[in-house]
């Protein structure tokens, strides 16, 4: 028995039921690409990595707004129903899952774009720098 199999697999059922809603949770840096060039972006996209990381390169129609610094003041100005999709620098960072966290408990929807900068380059996207 191989370590990948020590542990059952879920049954189908239940692993439906993880994928389907993880949907509700995440989105992938392809998805608000194509939000973006479509002109559909329905969503606030926020960079939480720190103002010098944004400067250095950030998404295009991101915002600069640290995991640290997410308090209601801040997003005040958003209605209270705006969807709020965050990314940090990518699968090796927490600081998304961090924003993430801060978002829900001021009681906001929210997404992570769990790449981050890191998979946002892997698809070949460009950075505003």
């Amino acid at each position: 028995m191989s370590l990948v199999t020590a542990i059952p697999a879920a049954d189908s059922a239940a692993a439906l039921a993880h994928f389907e809603a993880s949907f509700s949770y995440e989105t992938d840096c392809w998805d608000v690409h194509d939000a973006l060039a479509s002109g559909k972006q329905d969503f606030v996209l926020l960079d939480v990595r720190g103002t010098e990381k944004y400067a250095a390169g950030h998404v295009p129609g991101a915002l600069d707004l640290a995991h640290r610094k997410i308090i209601g003041s801040k997003i005040a100005e958003f209605p209270a129903d705006t969807l709020f999709v965050v990314y940090c620098a990518g699968p090796h960072c927490n600081g998304a899952a961090r924003a993430a966290v801060r978002l829900a408990q001021l009681g906001r929807p929210v997404k992570v774009m769990p790449g981050g900068i890191t998979g946002w380059l892997d698809e070949g996207f460009a950075l505003v720098r």
